[in-house]
């Protein structure tokens, strides 16, 4: 059997210049082209990852200058990804986005195909705007999209007026919907989308990357965690809930805290570890590469996501495949995770008192971390594959004999 031939569109997406934004976009997409039919690539995917346009790579201007840094072109893992511009309206252009990262797309996807590329179906991440401006994509190019939601596009921007009715128009548009949650895909069905056109495909876990270190202790010794430890990964942005557990230290005062990443909400953070007299205890240990997290995590005694939105907490499963449990938010995808003692607690209240209160239980009746090593294995990447494989299939059947 022919490879499915997949464009892959997402601005969400890593480069070299920004190699953490949208890496669970970019994993799932690795462990898809690695599957085989009978020896040979079950999917090929070119990949077409939009970026920003900024026409300064000066320091000062933070993430904008990391944009306009972004290569033209890379290949990551195989993949072969363009990173063509668009534009963008800083805090006004929301209602208009989906628009102009069509208008910008359009010729290069036909660039593409005068190249001699071709495509099957147009894989789509993240329903606004990318996926709006997707499936007008795949009616201009005659094309079926299958649009993947992810969180905030369905939890939150649908509460904008004119983003609302443009999601359910890519609701309507897509040939199948996506979601990494049954949370999420009760959502989108509460948009409109029939349940039958919405498949529940979770994130899974690189167990070959995230595992227990060879020598706990070592590494331990070599972060400089000498007290029971907890460790927060996420970025420092208000919904992460990072001064939540920062607070929640001040009932904590045998644990320390480690929080791995960056983001605007760092300046507050530090202020409020200094104003509670946490400095001792509570460090900011900025942006950290994927490939660090696994020591940082099977160091820490403990993960504590204070989230107040998420699709699929992936920080979660990382947590526990390298054998530390979770002390997590209840919200959205969290309970779809955390479902039994050996993977963590969720807890009852999302404020400093509920996360203290969770780590208390958590650490009251700590199993093994061997046996949370073991439940996050039952999250592996195959059956995911097999899905999307599944679906693309039916999806392209079906447009040739419409």
């Amino acid at each position: 059997m022919a490879p499915l031939r997949l464009l892959t569109f997402s601005s969400l997406f890593p480069s070299a210049a920004r190699p953490n934004h949208g890496i669970f976009v970019e994993n799932r997409l690795r462990h898809l082209v690695a599957a085989t039919d009978d020896g040979a690539p079950a999917v090929v995917s070119t990949v077409l990852a939009p970026v920003p346009w900024f026409p300064s790579t000066s320091a000062r201007f933070g993430d904008w200058a990391l944009n306009a840094r972004v290569p033209e072109r890379e290949t990551r893992h195989g993949l072969q990804i363009y990173h063509p511009r668009f534009p963008v309206i800083p805090k006004i252009g929301m209602s208009i986005a989906p628009w102009l990262l069509y208008r910008a797309m359009l010729p290069v996807v036909r660039d593409m195909l005068r190249q001699g590329l071709r495509f099957d179906a147009i894989d789509a991440h993240y329903v606004y705007p990318d996926g709006v401006a997707a499936v007008w994509l795949g009616k201009a190019l005659n094309l079926p999209v299958v649009i993947t939601a992810r969180g905030t596009d369905v939890n939150l921007i649908p509460r904008y007026a004119i983003p609302r009715r443009l999601i359910q128009g890519a609701i309507k548009g897509a040939a199948a919907l996506i979601t990494v949650s049954a949370a999420l895909k009760a959502a989108m069905v509460e948009l409109g989308a029939p349940d039958d056109k919405v498949t529940v495909l979770r994130n899974g876990i690189e167990t070959s990357l995230f595992r227990p270190p060879a020598d706990r202790a070592a590494t331990r010794a070599a972060l400089g965690f000498q007290r029971p430890t907890l460790i927060s990964v996420g970025l420092l942005i208000e919904r992460k809930g990072h001064h939540r557990t920062i607070e929640a230290m001040l009932q904590l005062p045998e644990f320390g805290l480690v929080i791995a990443g960056e983001g605007p909400e760092r300046e507050r953070l530090s202020a409020l570890i200094a104003k509670l007299n946490l400095t001792d205890r509570v460090s900011l240990l900025g942006a950290r590469p994927h490939k660090e997290l696994p020591a940082l995590y099977g160091a820490a005694d403990a993960s504590v996501l204070a989230s107040s939105r998420e699709g699929w907490a992936n920080v979660l499963l990382e947590s526990m495949a390298c054998g530390t449990p979770v002390v997590a938010s209840n919200i959205w995808g969290n309970p779809e995770v955390v479902q039994r003692i050996e993977a963590g607690v969720i807890i009852d209240e999302n404020t400093p008192d509920g996360i203290a209160a969770g780590v208390r239980r958590l650490f009251a009746n700590m199993r093994d971390r061997a046996e949370t090593r073991t439940y996050a294995e039952g999250f592996s990447w195959d059956e995911t594959t097999a899905g999307q494989i599944a679906l693309f299939r039916r999806v392209i059947a079906e447009r040739s004999t419409a």
